[in-house]
């Protein structure tokens, strides 16, 4: 598989999970976050002075941060690539696998390899634009794998490969 890029330079990749995050994240902002904050602006104008009230400035910035946030995600979801199926070969690390590693002292790692909008530490979610995901494509259990981090060199063993049906999580 090629690595599409989006105009930023990040992989145009994401999960199934991952879009319908942010898809569900656009509705929101939509249907719910920004009539709420129109709501509250039409009541802070209707009390007067403009220049002067806090409620109506608020609320301007509020509505102008969830218009941005809106246009980036309409922009972003139309650039994905949903990638919704397993790879043909199992054994290699490819997009939306998990991997187990182990470092030189022994010490366990475990990560699944997803697009850069949905990294996140707490489930072990690094982008596949990441120096360590980088380091790990295309690799087979037991290869030996040198990894450039910003406090120096790390070298790690692929301990295991594997890949679920969407909507799975790490754990089997």
């Amino acid at each position: 598989m090629t690595r599409r890029r989006d105009d930023a330079g990040r992989s145009a990749y994401i999960t199934p999970e991952g879009q319908r995050r942010l898809s569900e994240e656009a509705s929101y902002l939509w249907k719910v976050k920004r009539p709420q904050v129109t709501q509250a602006v039409a009541e802070a104008a209707a009390m007067g002075d403009r220049s002067e009230n806090a409620e109506y400035i608020y609320g301007k910035k509020q509505l102008r941060q969830i218009d941005s946030r809106l246009r980036f995600l309409t922009k972003r979801l139309s650039e994905l690539t949903v990638v919704d199926r397993i790879p043909d070969d199992t054994s290699r690390i490819f997009f939306g696998a998990w991997v187990e590693l182990e470092d030189e002292e022994g010490t366990p790692y475990q990560f699944r390899i997803v697009g850069p909008d949905e990294t996140d530490t707490e489930k072990n979610f690094i982008s596949i634009d990441s120096p360590m995901a980088r380091a790990l494509l295309s690799r087979v259990e037991g290869d030996e794998v040198v990894v450039s981090r910003p406090a120096g060199t790390a070298s790690f063993v692929v301990v295991s490969v594997r890949y679920l049906q969407s909507g799975g999580s790490g754990a089997e």
